[in-house]
Formats: C-alpha cells, sequence, structure tokens
C-alpha cells in the first residue's frame, strides 16, 4: 500500500510541475498557433501551424517587416487574436499609391506580397505606441488601411518558425 501512495504522489507532484513548466512557457515564452485566413498568402498558407515567441519584444523594438500576433485593436470589430506584417512603425508615414506602399515617401521593397493593393490610402501618420500592419495578400486582407493602427501593447509575439506541414518547415524571416 505504502509503494502504491508513494507512486501516486510522485506522479502527482511530476504532473504539477510539467503544468506549471507548461503554463509558464506558453503565458510568457512561446506558444503555438494556426492561419486561419489567407490573408497572409503566399507566405502563410491556411492551416499552417507557427510557433509564437513572445520574449523579444520585451527585450528590443518590433522592427518593420516582422510578422506579428496581436489582440485585435476594438476598432476592427474582431474577437480573436490577428496575424499581419508590420509595414509602419511608430513615426512612419504610411501611403499607398498607385499599387506601391511608401513609408515616409519612399516607395517600400515588399519581395512578400501577393499582389500589388488594388486602391489607394492617403498619407497616415502612425502615432507614437502603435504600429501599421497589412496581410501579404493586400487585395484580401483587412488591417490597418481599415481599422487603423495596433497599439504596441496588443502585440503578443512574433512568428518564428513554422512548424507544420512538416513539408513546410522553416524559420519565418
Amino acid at each position: 500500500m505504502k509503494n502504491i501512495l508513494k507512486t501516486i504522489i510522485d506522479w502527482g507532484i511530476t504532473l504539477g510541475i510539467a503544468l506549471v513548466l507548461s503554463l509558464t512557457m506558453r503565458t510568457y515564452v512561446a506558444e503555438s498557433r494556426w492561419i486561419p485566413s489567407g490573408s497572409m498568402l503566399p507566405t502563410l498558407q491556411v492551416g499552417d501551424r507557427l510557433l509564437i515567441e513572445k520574449l523579444s519584444y520585451k527585450l528590443t523594438d518590433i522592427e518593420r517587416g516582422d510578422i506579428v500576433v496581436f489582440h485585435p485593436p476594438a476598432t476592427s470589430e474582431f474577437k480573436d487574436d490577428m496575424i499581419k506584417r508590420v509595414i509602419g512603425l511608430p513615426g512612419d508615414t504610411v501611403e499607398i499609391n498607385e499599387g506601391t506602399v511608401f513609408i515616409n515617401g519612399k516607395p517600400l521593397d515588399e519581395p512578400y506580397e501577393m499582389e500589388k493593393p488594388a486602391d489607394d490610402f492617403s498619407p497616415h501618420k502612425v502615432p507614437p505606441g502603435n504600429i501599421f500592419v497589412m496581410g501579404d495578400n493586400r487585395n484580401k486582407s483587412y488591417d490597418s488601411r481599415f481599422w487603423g493602427t495596433v497599439p504596441v501593447n496588443l502585440v503578443v509575439g512574433k512568428a518564428v518558425v513554422r512548424y507544420y506541414p512538416l513539408k513546410n518547415v522553416e524559420i519565418i524571416k
């Protein structure tokens, strides 16, 4: 009877430690996400599974070109977290003219975009503490052009690895 009780206690302690470690990792370090829509095509496919890293933005600034997961701003009317590419940083002026995205009056090199944006977008200055995000599938993405900038405090983390499907495993640049 003592051996059974000792085994149960050992397993309970092991499972408790595993649960605490798992919850700590998911809350503060990294978590898994999946892509529900085609707004990030061709970079990310519907159904891709990604690892989202949460620590770097506590130590460094968000950079243009990062793919970020964020809680939706109230102006978006969405409830689920979103994933988009950072186009404009605080203080930048973002504009779209004849299919070209301009940052501070200079055209942005965007080898990742699926197609050029069909609509123009008047110059918009990104406020301090905010970012301007867009999907790579510009004409099928609901993003900052429609509901405004994203406060940096809503950013959950940065997409760093696609781990599924296995044939497409890669580090996300």
